[in-house]
């Protein structure tokens, strides 16, 4: 139930943080996205522990930033300067571990960390560039009250009903994945109807693919802790555990929110 709130905490903070941003005013929105990337690489470096966890995590803070930087100054909002961003990361991340004498023979897994907690810090700041193209900002509070609800709805419901069991060694319901998909598509249309210009059908639309993402996502983690367990790895600290997977869903909304606007909206 913490992490129900927790969710809805995220959700709120970077739905208020969008109506900070404006021409000329981004660093506001910028600051809280980059707030919410420190979360995302606290989460996975400490419940994944990979090979080389500060060159990892310094790496992603890093990436963090400097995304942050590319879609706010651009004079022309675009996808380019954050998918170089990743690239160089990645391409530091690769040098950094294959100059490190210890845990060269896990470097492999080191990479593959590094990759994917990039991947999430830059998804999180197309949130930024999306604030910057019409449409964004509407698109914006649409998708992320979506994934907030999904994920807030999900987490209480498998708290108080985990069932049907997905799995026996995760303890999720399909009860809860259904039910926050479809509360968090029933908020976007309900926000589609007052949101200019935005419908009750467009919302819809749109959340129902942000939630749908998000609660995968949150899912999906679960799936990936169980594995590390079965695999006979350490248990992490229960905070970084749990909050993996609702800022897994707000990493993976991220880019499904921009996608939809631009392709849908």
């Amino acid at each position: 139930m913490a992490i129900a709130g927790f969710a809805g905490l995220v959700g709120v903070g970077l739905i208020f943080g969008a109506q900070t941003a404006g021409p000329g005013a981004r660093l506001p929105f910028a600051m809280v996205v980059f707030g919410v990337q420190l979360l995302f690489i606290l989460a996975w470096t400490m419940a994944t522990r990979p090979p080389a966890l500060l060159l990892v995590a310094g790496v992603s803070v890093a990436a963090a930033a400097a995304a942050d930087v590319a879609a706010v100054l651009p004079e022309i909002a675009a996808l380019g300067p954050l998918g170089y961003v990743a690239a160089g990361a990645l391409f530091v991340g690769v040098v950094g571990q294959l100059v490190r004498r210890a845990d060269r023979a896990r470097v492999t897994e080191s990479l593959g960390a590094t990759l994917f907690i990039v991947i999430g810090v830059v998804s999180f700041a197309t949130l930024i560039v999306l604030s910057r193209i019409p449409v964004g900002t509407q698109a914006i509070i649409v998708c992320l009250a979506a994934t907030a609800v999904a994920l807030t709805v999900a987490r209480l419901t498998d708290a108080l009903l985990p069932w049907p069991r997905l799995a026996p060694q995760v303890p999720r319901g399909a009860a809860g994945v259904v039910l926050g998909a479809m509360l968090g598509t029933l908020a976007a249309a309900i926000l589609g109807s007052y949101l200019v210009p935005m419908t009750p059908t467009r919302g819809a639309v749109v959340g129902l693919v942000a939630a749908a993402a998000a609660v995968l996502a949150d899912l999906a983690v679960g799936y990936s802790e169980a594995g590390r367990q079965m695999a006979g790895e350490p248990p992490t600290m229960w905070v970084a555990r749990h909050m993996q997977g609702p800022l897994g869903g707000f990493a993976l909304a991220a880019p499904a929110a921009y996608a939809m606007s631009v392709f849908f909206l």
